[in-house]
């Protein structure tokens, strides 16, 4: 098993929601910060988790946020199995950006060292 610290970025080019992340097969991911950063104005942020074994989207956090400003919008870790997805919508395309640090985890052993 291997574990990878990543960054995933947010540039956004549409107000729908938009795929960050997608955790792969054979892995799992753990979110610990999503952070939007806000130029200037007001702009609202939602953040859906995409659970592809119910095939359903779920909102897990929203926030109405003004600039300039950084907004960390989890308040605690997210888990995302194989094959679900981080999205982030926002109500403008312009002067918004993020990240999210995340922790993949691999679930395939490698023996004798093998990379």
């Amino acid at each position: 098993m291997a574990n990878v610290y990543k960054n995933a970025f947010y540039d956004p080019s549409t107000t729908s929601a938009e795929t960050v992340y997608t955790c792969p097969t054979q892995a799992r991911a753990i979110f610990q910060t999503v952070q939007i950063t806000n130029e200037s104005g007001g702009k609202i942020v939602k953040v859906y988790i995409y659970d592809s074994s119910a095939t359903t989207q779920y909102l897990i956090a929203y926030a109405s946020i003004s600039g300039p400003t950084i907004c960390n919008m989890l308040k605690g870790s997210v888990v995302l199995e194989e094959g679900d997805e981080l999205r982030i919508e926002t109500s403008v395309t312009s002067g918004i950006s993020g990240t999210a640090a995340l922790l993949e985890v691999s679930r395939v052993y490698l023996s004798g060292g093998e990379a």
